[in-house]
């Protein structure tokens, strides 16, 4: 129950970021990864990631819990792929890749990305997602 609640909760989340109007694809997308970085750094490191913290040791353990984490990320990477494909329809996201797979591609980049914040205990991974990210949103220059 937790679980899906944290899931319901961050899905929540996504809707209320991606809710304003007059923002292009490409600014919603950047507000997410910047609502990204900012909860798990300043001292949250790894406060906010239920699926981090949870996925490499549940996800062998219990099905049922393995099975909600796979639903709840593919309904994120889902919403992404939304606001990614609107995004390139109003030219502010690179139309190279399928919206759906930069969608995960982004997804799993940060979600990487968390996991080494956690390791590391500094930012400087979310930096190296925020690069990456970039080049897949805007193309190569």
């Amino acid at each position: 129950e937790l679980l899906s609640l944290y899931i319901t909760d961050y899905l929540a989340t996504l809707e209320t970021l991606f809710a304003a109007p007059h923002q292009s694809g490409y600014e919603k997308i950047c507000s997410y990864l910047e609502f990204w970085r900012n909860t798990h750094t300043d001292g949250k490191v790894g406060d906010k990631c239920l699926i981090v913290k949870l996925a490499a040791e549940i996800a062998d353990l219990s099905e049922t819990m393995r099975q909600i984490m796979q639903r709840g990320t593919a309904r994120v990477i889902e919403r992404l792929a939304q606001v990614i494909q609107n995004g390139q329809q109003d030219g502010s996201l690179c139309p190279t890749l399928p919206a759906p797979m930069l969608a995960a591609a982004l997804y799993q980049t940060w979600l990487g990305a968390t996991l080494m914040v956690k390791i590391t205990k500094n930012a400087q991974p979310f930096e190296v997602a925020w690069q990456t990210s970039s080049v897949l949103l805007k193309g190569l220059p």
